[in-house]
């Protein structure tokens, strides 16, 4: 069985309007890169700005150190999923790229050689993460729950109120909670599930 490649498991996404998307993507070499609150600031304003271009509202989120999970819904003639993960990854590497500087350690180790003489500033893993449909209501609450206690799971605060970089608080609160360095956060459409 030597030199065969082992088989990848393919999940098929398909664009509908009808559905969320659920979104994972990580930093490279799942590094714990998003510990900085300014960096995080800077996730959370891409986000908004690529949800505005790209006709995509957020429902819920969580950042994690080393990765982020996004609740996603499409407005009318929202793009497709990737260029608004595009959207979203790349002024925020860009960024975080020129706030460092040339000869740190960090973005040393961020910089990978792809080909003689062409290097890449990485600050995301390469390729779109895990993306899945949400076609139920009762799916996109059980991923708000597993979103919002993953800071709980992972002993990064006892309640998952208390971790400042979810929509944990805004739930809570019933929206009534604003913090300017979080993403906007908005209430799914009262009819943007097909009845089952």
């Amino acid at each position: 069985m030597s030199g065969m490649i082992p088989h990848r498991k393919r999940i098929k996404h398909y664009e509908d309007p009808s559905h969320c998307r659920e979104l994972t993507f990580s930093c490279y070499q799942r590094l714990p890169l998003l510990t900085n609150d300014s960096w995080r600031e800077e996730l959370s304003h891409a986000i908004d700005r690529a949800g505005e271009r790209h006709r995509w509202r957020l429902a819920a989120f969580v950042f994690m150190p080393e990765h982020v999970h996004l609740l996603l819904f499409p407005l009318q003639n929202a793009a497709k999923i990737d260029l608004l993960l595009k959207a979203i990854k790349r002024p925020v590497s860009w960024k975080i790229k020129q706030s460092l500087p040339v000869e740190s350690p960090l973005r040393r180790k961020l910089t990978i050689r792809q080909r003689p003489e062409v290097e890449t500033f990485r600050f995301w893993q390469e390729g779109p993460g895990y993306d899945r449909n949400l076609e139920h209501l009762d799916s996109v609450l059980a991923s708000m729950d597993y979103f919002h206690m993953n800071p709980v799971r992972r002993g990064l605060c006892d309640r998952a109120d208390r971790w400042r970089w979810s929509s944990a608080k805004h739930f809570l609160t019933d929206g009534s909670y604003k913090d300017l360095a979080l993403p906007t956060v908005y209430r799914l459409p009262a009819d943007f599930f097909d009845p089952m």
